[in-house]
């Protein structure tokens, strides 16, 4: 039971391959999409049917792989984490500066300006607005967490900071596609004072295919989330993990080596096995999306759990909810071993578990910005290690899980990293 209601559990790579695929058309989000409507409006994530796959059609060209390995994109703000990090061998936790570069660099990438948390604290008007955002923009994600959680019982919820904040959100963003869209008009009728930025930028991309200012915001809304929680979320567990497993590390930093202190091509990264290996397991044990939820928008089944043994078709009535956990599905010793419930990057060569693991789900509904959020940790990955000699832990306590809309660590991600004797040349180049 859920708040009074009657859910479906399983943890079965066949149904969850129905509900994602083979039954992709049987199940939605449900009342999900009323729950994150208030700050994601109708985009992708908050939406299901004709609406979604405008949504989707409109995203997905503009993760194209040209895009996606321009390091240049990761860079300048890798860079920033790194020169906020102490120096000195005392204690920092990463979970907060990761959450700050991600929405730095998520924010750069989709409005063509960062909301620059980890830049050097300008008091500028400009500086005081973006980081008044950032600061909404995790309220407003609190909030819709609570309504989620709520189900029906959400109409009930009332909260001004909420409300405030998730006004500011939008608001935020709608300015900045109003002067997008501004612009564009001026380009196009040769009155701007400057020429066009050829630089990538989402917004840009996107407004050639539509000038819909509601559907733009919702749209930038959505791609922020994801583009934020998902990477900072996986690498704040991964340094953790590090840091209370010296050997994984020392493996991994070895391989990094190799690079001789250049910069990590998209390329290298790709070819980098016990880095894939590293954040295959990060992303086995800790799905940054654990559990997920999909109702039946009509009378359908799915392949097994029916019977008295459990092995037969079930049934699932129209508006029944079915939660799948891939937290726990990610651990199912007949995939992944007797001891599946330990982080051993080394499982991962030539294993090959299909749908029982899932981590950016699957279907047609798969995270299209899987391969900018891989390439984006991949990369800040391989730059602390070049710049850093060891990673000592300094929380005492085991790791807690803190779910919010992702998955991250309950406890931040405290530690202290020791610079390299020889620094390398690589922020230099």
């Amino acid at each position: 039971m859920r708040l009074g209601r009657t859910l479906v559990q399983t943890i079965e790579p066949k149904n969850v391959q129905a509900i994602l695929a083979h039954k992709f058309k049987d199940f939605e989000l449900g009342s999900r999409n009323d729950a994150l409507r208030p700050l994601l409006g109708e985009g992708i994530f908050a939406s299901d049917g004709a609406v979604w796959e405008q949504s989707r059609a409109l995203l997905r060209p503009n993760f194209v792989r040209n895009q996606i390995s321009d390091i240049a994109v990761y860079e300048k703000h890798v860079s920033q984490l790194i020169k906020s990090i102490p120096a000195d061998g005392s204690t920092v936790d990463l979970q907060d500066l990761f959450f700050r570069m991600t929405i730095d660099s998520a924010t750069e990438f989709l409005f063509g300006q960062s909301v620059d948390t980890l830049g050097s604290g300008s008091d500028s008007a400009s500086q005081s607005a973006s980081k008044a955002f950032a600061q909404d923009f995790q309220t407003s994600l609190a909030g819709v967490l609570v309504r989620a959680r709520l189900g029906p019982l959400k109409i009930f919820y009332r909260d001004r900071v909420f409300t405030k904040a998730t006004e500011g959100s939008r608001k935020y963003v709608t300015r900045i596609v109003e002067e997008a869209l501004t612009n564009r008009a001026l380009q196009e009728s040769a009155q701007a004072e400057k020429p066009i930025d050829h630089s990538y930028v989402f917004l840009y991309e996107l407004i050639k295919q539509t000038q819909d200012k509601r559907m733009l915001t919702d749209q930038l809304l959505n791609i922020l989330l994801a583009g934020r929680d998902t990477t900072a979320g996986l690498l704040s567990i991964l340094f953790l993990t590090m840091a209370k497993r010296e050997d994984i590390w020392s493996k991994l930093r070895d391989e990094v080596l190799k690079l001789e202190g250049r910069r990590p091509s998209f390329e290298d990264l790709k070819s980098m096995t016990y880095l894939t290996w590293v954040l295959n397991e990060t992303l086995r044990l800790y799905p940054i999306v654990p559990l997920n939820v999909r109702v039946a928008n009509k009378n359908t089944t799915l392949p097994t759990g029916g019977g008295s043994c459990g092995t037969l078709p079930i049934f699932i009535p129209k508006g029944q909810e079915v939660m799948y956990s891939s937290y726990s599905m990610h651990r199912l010793p007949e995939f992944f071993g007797e001891d599946a419930s330990e982080y051993r990057p080394e499982r991962w060569e030539g294993l090959k578990p299909g749908w029982a693991y899932v981590p950016f789900n699957g279907g047609p509904r798969i995270c299209i910005g899987q391969q900018f959020a891989l390439t984006e940790a991949g990369y800040t990955i391989v730059r602390i290690l070049q710049e850093f000699e060891r990673l000592e832990s300094r929380d005492l306590e085991p790791f807690k899980e803190h779910l919010t809309l992702t998955l991250a660590s309950k406890n931040g991600t405290k530690v202290a990293l020791i610079p390299a004797q020889t620094r390398s040349s690589a922020g230099a180049l």
